[in-house]
Parts: structure tokens; sequence; C-alpha cells
């Protein structure tokens, strides 16, 4: 797992390197107004969202599973808090309602699960499919426009002269981290995921604990969807996360994770989601058309899920 961790820390470091011998300005920083800026805040700042998301589907395929309404569930949470914020809403009442929203579709994902005994990826993909339909009729088709500063804060606002978003990214994860190594969270991840049946008969609920994975992986792309909604100042409910689940998938396994399980690292997942980011902007940068990174990317999930197939593992160990 560190050696992973480390792998992903080495692609990161190469990807500015490059970054930085075509351009010169990419490592370039400034201040104005007492605010950091340039090119490498500027990654950090927009990959923020991602690894929150990321981190949430980390946990869900820690214990086999897999989510991917996490884009279906930033649209919704997006528009909830939006749409009480415009009806004269208290901020506070926007953001616990957009939350509440975003586990009721973890708690929906646990469910059919864990009580229904429907594979995860079918299990979600009946949100990812009505998710943004849901999102759509609460704001009626329309993208909802927003001005108010203390939601702004969110996805603009900045804290010791840094973005406040990658500040909540790493508070999130400083969370998760005491909880995987301070509790024995960590530990009945691993068994749920490794053998989930030797878990059980170790004693460990595996279904509570299935279904609190599923629901704060739904709070994770809800507070996502808060920093991406306040960040451009509306709720498309269109296109808010859209494709998300892709990214975020890709960031957990290039971060190290198993995708059979067992296997996790959060400190991974977040390399991962900083990879992808900088990929996205050095294509972008280097004048490429845009569908390309959609190729590039769906070209390393093949790469890693070929590489971490059974087929390959036990070909790997026998030579």
């Amino acid at each position: 797992m560190k050696g992973s961790v480390k792998h992903a820390g080495w692609v990161l470091l190469a990807l500015w390197v490059l970054n930085a011998g075509l351009n010169p300005g990419f490592v370039s920083l400034r201040w104005q107004d007492g605010h950091a800026f340039g090119p490498l805040i500027d990654i950090v700042n927009r990959a923020a969202p991602l690894m929150v998301v990321a981190m949430g589907m980390t946990l869900v395929i820690a214990v086999r599973g897999i989510d991917i309404s996490v884009g279906a569930v930033v649209a919704i949470t997006a528009t909830v808090a939006a749409a009480l914020l415009n009806d004269g809403g208290s901020l506070l009442l926007a953001l616990a309602a957009g939350l509440g929203a975003a586990a009721l579709c973890g708690l929906f994902n646990g469910l059919l699960v864990v009580a229904g005994g429907i594979q995860p990826i079918i299990a979600t993909l009946i949100l990812m499919t009505a998710g943004r339909g849901i999102a759509q009729l609460i704001t009626d088709g329309q993208i909802l426009t927003l001005s108010h500063p203390g939601y702004a804060f969110m996805g603009n606002g900045f804290l010791l002269g840094l973005p406040f978003a990658p500040w909540l990214a790493l508070a999130l994860a400083a969370l998760l981290g005491v909880l995987k190594h301070r509790t024995a969270l960590g530990l009945f991840l691993q068994a749920a995921g490794a053998n989930p049946a030797a878990a059980r008969l170790a004693g460990i609920h595996a279904a509570a604990l299935l279904l609190a994975v599923y629901v704060a992986c739904g709070l994770c792309a809800g507070v996502a969807g808060l920093m991406i909604s306040a960040n451009i100042q509306s709720a498309d409910a269109n296109n808010a996360g859209l494709m998300l689940e892709l990214d975020a998938i890709l960031a957990v396994t290039l971060g190290g994770t198993s995708l059979l399980g067992g296997r996790f690292s959060l400190r991974g997942s977040l390399l991962g989601a900083l990879i992808i980011q900088t990929l996205t902007t050095s294509i972008y940068a280097l004048g490429i058309a845009p569908e390309v990174t959609l190729v590039v990317k769906a070209g390393v999930v093949f790469v890693v899920s070929i590489s971490q197939s059974p087929v390959w593992t036990r070909g790997g160990r026998k030579a």
C-alpha cells in the first residue's frame, strides 16, 4: 500500500515537472490582496471537490462496493441548497438540508445493497439515472443563480491566504484519517472488504458497516456539491457533477486502493485526485481538444482495472 501511494506521489511530481518544463510560469506564485494565486494553487483548488468525493468512494470500494450515483447526488445537494437560499432560507438551513438530502441518497443506495441484495453497480445506477431528474424537478429545469456571500465563501473564499475549498477537503481527510488509524473502523473496513464471510464470523456487523459507508459516500458527494455550487454561484441540475463518478473511481484506483476490496488508502485517493486535475489542466494548457481528456481518463481506468484483475495478478506472481 505504501508503495502504491509513493508511486502516485512520483506520478504527480513527474506531471508537475513536465508542466514546469513546458511552461516555466507553471510553478509561479503571486500575492494579491493577501491571497495566493498561481497554477499550482488553481489545480489544488479545482481538485478539492474531487478529493472529497474520492474519499467517500474509497470507503465504498474498500468494502467491495461502488457508487456511480455521486454525480447525481452532487446535483441534488446543490439544487436543494440553492432553492432554499433563493426562497429566503438561512445559510445553516440550506447547508443542513443539502447534506441531509445527500445522506438520504446514500442511505437509499445502502438499503438497496444491504436489504435488497442488489449488486452495488445496479443499485447506484438507479439513483444515477433518476437523481438528475429529481434535481431538475426541484429547479423546474432552470439554472438557479445565487448571490449569498456566506455560501460563496465555500467555493471562492480564502483562509490564511489560500483558497478555502482545499482546507475543507483536508479537514475531512484528517477526520477520516483519525477514524481509520485511531479507531477500529479502518480494521473493520479492511476485514469486511478482504473477506466478508470471515468478518461476519469475527463479529463485525457487516450490514451496518456497509450501510454507514454508503451514507458517508453520499455525504462526501453532498459536501462536494456545495463546494461546486458555491464556486460558480449557481446550481445546474444538468451539468453539476457530470462524469464525476468516473473521476472519483479513477482517483481511487490511481491512489492504490484495490478494486477487489480490503486494501485502501485515503492519502492515495487525494494524490489521485490531484493527478487527474493536473492532467486535465495540462491538456487544456497545451491547446488539445477537451474531448481528449475523456479518452485519456478512460484509458487510465482500463489499464488500472486490468492491472488489478486476478488473472494479471496471478501472472505477475508467477513471473
